[in-house]
């Protein structure tokens, strides 16, 4: 059976469900599986054969081994992964991996949804209420909020920074209610982060709550996202070959999608290097180009989900390699562009393409585009495509000019009441919120 240890290594090994129950070690570290389970090579001989929600059973079975049935896990896809991400030619063998098309149009729903399932079929077996904190950028809270409405169970406190996320963004975290509670802090995404941190090493508040978290810092966010990469692996090889090898260009913030990457490359998924593509919070890529890890302030953005100045998951990029610089290098490139050049790329890619991509994804093929110019590679490039643009829409219509289709389920909430708690950048007041029962 799989153990699950924390980066910091000062904490014991658990199981993973131990693991997706406290989300956050005793030590403050991040959760991390200890070996790293392969694949076998019966199952990348026959890749294109199988289904997203195949290759999902077959990397869920490796870690989840005595914690489901086959049935269970079976049913837990099959309610989660219940919608496709297909792979689009954009030029020049760039792709797109469309991963918006989930109920809140963001790839974060592949990993809220099986949260979700997992943490519910968990729960009726402990006979105890889980209380599921959150700080969100953005399209975190909304895919937490609907995979987690009336989940038996669970209840879920959503932080999200004052005035810096898109309205539709707002609208999906704050018109749910039952058991789903938005807190609207007044500050920026890394102060929420800061305060749900501070909850989860709060050792007398734990003592009287069950808290664990849904962002990337929990592993069970994490193991879903390896779902697609190794999905776009297979799909690219139908279409091009089975030598075919991709890049893949991540658009970043807290890290959670590369380090999935990551992940699936460790259980033997083929790939040529990973893109850190970073809007003006550029952590990383500083770091890839002067070894010094400087985090700082994010600065607000118009890729509002990438602004974060800490990403927690460098913890576990950094444990991946053992710090080893030179080995990271080799597998991550990095780079960062401002909103003029993003405003540029998503004007250009319509106007030369007829293709609408929001600011997350438009940052990724400006990564894409700038890795094969300055290092003449010629291999096939994935862009992942991470939210739909209608959730960006004054920002796409205002560089093609054309109006973006939002579609049924997005109006909905649109035309719902916003209900959320301001709340001021205190942890005491955090807490007595938390111990009031929200």
């Amino acid at each position: 059976m799989i153990q699950f240890v924390s980066t910091k290594g000062e904490s014991p090994a658990v199981s993973f469900r131990e693991a997706i129950k406290n989300g956050l070690a005793p030590d403050g570290g991040l959760y991390m599986p200890k070996p790293i389970p392969q694949l076998p090579e019966s199952f990348w001989s026959s890749l294109t054969e199988h289904s997203i929600q195949k290759i999902a059973f077959e990397v869920c079975r490796l870690y989840t081994e005595g914690e489901f049935s086959v049935y269970e896990l079976e049913s837990m896809i099959d309610h989660a992964i219940n919608f496709e991400a297909p792979l689009i030619e954009l030029y020049d063998d760039i792709s797109i991996l469309e991963l918006y098309h989930g109920p809140t149009l963001a790839f974060k729903d592949f990993g809220a949804r099986f949260m979700a399932q997992a943490f519910s079929r968990l729960d009726q077996k402990s006979g105890q209420d889980q209380l599921i904190l959150v700080a969100t950028s953005g399209d975190t809270g909304s895919a937490v909020a609907n995979g987690f409405y009336g989940v038996p169970g669970t209840r879920v406190c959503l932080l999200y920074p004052s005035g810096k996320v898109s309205n539709l963004q707002e609208k999906q975290m704050t018109t749910l209610g039952a058991n789903v509670t938005a807190l609207e802090v007044n500050g920026t995404f890394d102060d929420c982060q800061k305060l749900v941190k501070q909850a989860f090493n709060d050792e007398d508040l734990r003592s009287k709550l069950r808290l664990s978290s849904a962002n990337s810092i929990n592993f069970a966010r994490l193991l879903p996202q390896t779902f697609y990469y190794i999905h776009a692996l297979s799909v690219l090889r139908s279409v091009l070959g089975e030598d075919s090898t991709p890049v893949f260009s991540v658009p970043s913030g807290n890290f959670g999608n590369l380090t999935a990457g990551l992940l699936a490359s460790r259980m033997g998924m083929p790939f040529k290097r990973f893109l850190a593509a970073t809007n003006r919070n550029d952590v990383v890529p500083e770091f890839l180009e002067t070894g010094v890890f400087r985090p700082r302030p994010s600065v607000q953005t118009i890729s509002n989900a990438m602004d974060v100045g800490n990403p927690s998951n460098f913890d576990r990029i950094h444990y991946l390699f053992r710090g080893e610089l030179h080995d990271i290098r080799n597998e991550i490139w990095g780079a960062s562009f401002d909103d003029r050049q993003t405003r540029e790329c998503i004007r250009r890619v319509y106007k030369d393409w007829r293709w609408v991509v929001d600011p997350h994804t438009a940052v990724g093929i400006l990564a894409a585009e700038k890795f094969r110019e300055e290092t003449g590679s010629e291999d096939p490039v994935i862009v992942l495509s991470t939210a739909h643009p209608a959730k960006f829409s004054d920002i796409v219509e205002e560089q093609t000019g054309k109006p973006v289709e939002i579609p049924n389920r997005l109006k909905a909430c649109l035309e719902r009441e916003k209900r959320s708690e301001m709340m001021e950048n205190d942890y005491t007041a955090f807490r007595t919120f938390l111990e009031k029962g929200m």
